[in-house]
């Protein structure tokens, strides 16, 4: 147990303690995937979903959830955001919106958990807001990305591509 920083010595939970570590500007980006329907995708971009802006809510709503992060995940810290921004892009050939997150924070851990979050949250958004049309949609690949900042230095996944705002 003891390479598993989440437990003490007798193996149950805890809360790992930061405060001794240095605070330092920590970044995060995650993406995931929302797979769907051809003509579900067609009127996500043409605006024609009957709740209304699909990627507007999605967006609001994966600021929120990476805001909500340590009231769902139990050992995370409560972080002062100083940043959230997603972005949406659509996949005509896998007939997909891939959803990026970006977070940062100047604090003593990582934004990994409130970029992962936010994509998960967004991703549910979509889904909730065309599932009237589409219930065979597939959630899926959310995956860190990048992180920066910390003791640990920089994470990158090998192999992602550039978003425009990274």
């Amino acid at each position: 147990m003891e390479d598993f920083t989440h437990f003490d010595a007798s193996g149950r939970a805890r809360m790992v303690d930061v405060g001794e570590k240095e605070s330092t500007v920590r970044e995060a980006r995650a993406r995931g995937t929302v797979f769907m329907a051809p003509e579900t995708l067609r009127l996500i971009r043409s605006g024609g979903i009957k709740k209304g802006d699909v990627l507007a809510v999605a967006q609001v709503a994966g600021v929120m959830g990476a805001k909500r992060t340590p009231d769902l995940i139990p050992m995370c810290h409560p972080l002062l955001i100083t940043g959230v921004d997603l972005d949406f892009r659509f996949d005509e050939q896998r007939s997909a919106v891939e959803i990026e997150a970006r977070v940062r924070c100047v604090g003593k851990t990582g934004v990994e958990m409130e970029a992962l979050t936010a994509v998960s949250v967004a991703a549910l958004t979509i889904y909730d807001m065309c599932k009237a049309i589409d219930r065979g949609m597939v959630l899926g690949e959310i995956r860190l990305v990048e992180k920066t900042g910390g003791k640990s230095g920089r994470f990158y996944r090998e192999g992602e591509a550039v978003w425009g705002k990274s």
